[in-house]
C-alpha cells in the first residue's frame, strides 16, 4: 500500500470525523427571507448566549469552553453548539458606522434551546456572562477556508459591497461566525460573515 493512498485514507478519516462532530451541533434557529448567488438574507429569534470580552481568541475561547465544561453555578456540562462567533475589529472607513457593544472585542456561545435565561447555569467566572440576543435579520455570506480575520474581512467587505449595490441598510459591523473545529480540513470548513440589517 504507498504512502499516499494511507495518507488519503487518514485525511479523509480525520476529515469525516470533525465535520460529522461539527454537523452533530446544534445550531439556532433561523428561516430563510431571502436568497441570492452573493447571500441570504435569515431571520433568527432571540437566543440565549454566554459571552466573553477577549483580548485574543485562545483566551477568549478558554473562558467559555470552561463554563461549558462545567465552571458555572450548577457545575453542569453544557453541549456545546455552533457557530461561536466573536465580533472583529475592521478598517476604519467612511462612514463610521457603530461597532458590536461599543468597540469591544466579544466571543459567544450560544446555548441550547432548552435552555433559557431563567434556568441557564450561571457562570462563577465574572468575565463571562450570560445574554440574550436579540432576534432580527441578517445578511450572511458563508465561505470556507481559514478563520483568520483576513479571510473573515476580505468576505464581510463583498458582503457588505453587495448590500449597499441593493440598497439594503446595515445595522451593525458585521459578526464572524466559525462552525467547525480547528483539525477540520480549511477547504471543507464552514465559516460565515453575518451583518445584522434593517429589513421590512
Amino acid at each position: 500500500m504507498s504512502k499516499n493512498y494511507i495518507f488519503t485514507i487518514v485525511i479523509s478519516l480525520i476529515t469525516i470525523f470533525y465535520t460529522n462532530i461539527s454537523m452533530a451541533l446544534e445550531e439556532p434557529n433561523y428561516k430563510i427571507i431571502k436568497s441570492n448567488e452573493n447571500y441570504e438574507i435569515r431571520k433568527y429569534s432571540d437566543r440565549l448566549a454566554v459571552e466573553v470580552e477577549f483580548s485574543s481568541e485562545s483566551s477568549g475561547f478558554r473562558y467559555l469552553f470552561n463554563y461549558i465544561s462545567g465552571e458555572n453555578s450548577a457545575s453542569e456540562k453544557v453541549n456545546m453548539t455552533v457557530p461561536v462567533t466573536q465580533s472583529v475589529k475592521i478598517d476604519m472607513t467612511a462612514p463610521v458606522t457603530q461597532s458590536n457593544k461599543d468597540g469591544k472585542m466579544l466571543m459567544q456561545f450560544y446555548l441550547p434551546s432548552k435552555f433559557s435565561i431563567d434556568n441557564a447555569p450561571i457562570p462563577t467566572n465574572k468575565r463571562v456572562k450570560l445574554v440574550t440576543i436579540e432576534g432580527g435579520y441578517y445578511a450572511v455570506k458563508q465561505y470556507s477556508g481559514r478563520t483568520s480575520d483576513t479571510n473573515y474581512q476580505k468576505h464581510h467587505e463583498k458582503l457588505k459591497e453587495n448590500l449597499i449595490s441593493d440598497n439594503i441598510e446595515t445595522l451593525d459591523n458585521g459578526i464572524k461566525a466559525i462552525f467547525n473545529g480547528p483539525f477540520t480540513i480549511p477547504i471543507l470548513r464552514r465559516n460565515e460573515a453575518m451583518i445584522k440589517i434593517k429589513w421590512n
